[in-house]
């Protein structure tokens, strides 16, 4: 069973109730028209219903867990669902098709979030990832170290949660050199947070060969390079302490 109420005081005082669902709805998501809202369930179905009919749901049903998370593309008929079975399923609502599966997960995927211009998807998962995908090829770009819940701010930084005290702020650097505001080095140079002086300074000058600006066209080197450099001194200074 799904809830429709209104906001605003009278909040307790719901519109209508919408009945389908064979088990605890899990989660629910608005199109950004606000005509359609789309639910999921431990029933392991998706229903997609209308506001303003009273027709049944429409139902897509792939999945073979609970659909634990659901998001709608800013601008195309696209859902994104993520479930206990570990995948993240991209659905055409328009057709009522499956367009693709994600896989990657090692655990069941608790969030999901979408860029604010709808080409990166954000998947976090209780396997302690955050995979980062682009949503038009499916393709994986970067996995993460973080956990749900996860969330795009408008101008692409990605901010993730997670078992721990800390949240972490990912900066958007063309998602090809994706690095944390954290603090944590490691995560930049892309090794181990144990990793010895000489695995560091291999990782160090390899990003340099990749990203600085006397080989690097990118309007983005310059950024990149000052992250990379601000990551090996803290490993210095590390060392030092």
């Amino acid at each position: 069973m799904v809830k429709l109420l209104p906001v605003g005081v009278l909040i307790k005082l719901f519109v209508r109730t919408f009945d389908g669902h064979t088990d605890k709805v899990w989660a629910v998501a608005w199109s950004q028209d606000g005509k359609t809202f789309a639910s999921g369930s431990a029933d392991k179905t998706i229903r997609l219903w209308n506001i303003d009919s009273y027709q049944p749901p429409r139902i897509l049903q792939q999945h073979s867990g609970w659909i634990t998370y659901l998001a709608f593309h800013p601008t195309e008929n696209l859902l994104v669902s993520g479930s206990t079975d570990f995948t993240i399923k991209i659905w055409n609502i328009e057709t009522e098709s499956l367009i693709c599966t994600l896989v990657g997960h090692a655990a069941p995927v608790f969030s999901l979030a979408i860029s604010g211009n709808g080409e990166i998807l954000a998947s976090s998962s209780q396997d302690g990832t955050v995979k980062i995908w682009r949503l038009s090829s499916g393709e994986l770009l970067q996995t993460l170290a973080g956990s749900y819940p996860v969330a795009f701010s408008g101008d692409g930084c990605l901010v993730t949660g997670g078992d721990g005290k800390n949240i972490k702020i990912w900066h958007q650097v063309m998602w090809d050199g994706m690095v944390s505001r954290s603090g944590e080095w490691w995560e930049i140079l892309d090794v181990m947070p144990n990793a010895n002086a000489e695995t560091v300074k291999l990782a160090d000058r390899r990003l340099a060969r990749q990203y600085h600006p006397d080989v690097n066209g990118d309007k983005e080197a310059v950024l990149k390079m000052q992250i990379i450099n601000q990551a090996y001194n803290q490993f210095l200074l590390q060392k030092l302490e």
